[in-house]
């Protein structure tokens, strides 16, 4: 398989970047990956880098070089990377456990994994269109009846209800498989990107040009769109360049 990827993350209005994003591959799988530690909680960018880092190891042991089961393995990475904010928390003997949204893609046999908690999310483009995307585990989807909300100003931070490192056993979608497309174009990115930018913004940049400029477009747009307190901004843009010719084991 063939792909390109570029990855930003910046600051914005905030004192510390709690994102972290991430990917890694071999020759017959990719993982990308972005978390958000959230605001208001103790050690939001240590619960990030812990999503990551336990998704990743579990990644690296698995894949060789391919996943026997893709969607098993997002199900059980995502909950592994719940319990391991958990265990930390009770190392450090804290109040309140660290919490981080979470997206996760995996593209193995010319197809796109997915699975997500809380509302970072994934973008799927194919041509002058948004093919898919997650819904944000959030009250203004959930009310909308689980369907798409393009943010306006007032639903881009409205209340999560489920996120990695909750007191309750977080809501964790796997999607299902998406045959891909030469050509298709998946963005990951945490709220600060999607919140300040709507759908036609994402797919005029990634249609337009390479992911490097895509990316950055994305980004510069978001914090000027933001301002002055713009949240962190992290995304992960990512080209399907050629398909996979290795035969599944």
């Amino acid at each position: 398989m063939m792909f390109s990827v570029f990855q930003v993350s910046r600051v914005g209005g905030r004192k510390r970047n709690e994102d972290r994003m991430g990917y890694s591959y071999t020759k017959a799988a990719a993982i990308f990956l972005v978390a958000d530690g959230l605001g208001g909680h103790p050690d939001g960018h240590i619960a990030a880098q812990i999503c990551l880092q336990t998704v990743t190891t579990m990644f690296h042991r698995q894949a060789c070089p391919r996943l026997n089961d893709v969607s098993v393995f997002l199900d059980a990475a995502m909950r592994a990377a719940h319990e391991e904010l958990l265990s930390y928390a009770a190392a450090h003997r804290l109040d309140q456990t660290p919490s981080s949204t979470l997206v996760v893609v995996v593209l193995q046999d010319n197809q796109c994994f997915t699975a997500h908690c809380g509302d970072s999310r994934r973008y799927l483009v194919r041509g002058a269109s948004v093919l898919s995307r997650t819904l944000d585990h959030s009250v203004a989807e959930w009310e909308s009846g689980n369907g798409p909300v393009d943010a306006d100003g007032s639903v881009g931070k409205h209340m999560l209800y489920s996120c990695l490192g909750a007191p309750r056993q977080p809501v964790i979608e796997v999607g299902a498989a998406i045959n891909l497309e030469v050509g298709d174009r998946l963005l990951l990115c945490s709220d600060g990107l999607w919140g300040n930018l709507d759908s036609s913004d994402i797919v005029r940049a990634m249609n337009d040009q390479v992911v490097t400029d895509a990316a950055l477009v994305l980004a510069d747009l978001a914090l000027q769109r933001g301002g002055a307190d713009c949240d962190n901004v992290t995304l992960i843009a990512v080209a399907w360049e050629k398909a996979d010719n290795l035969a599944p084991a």
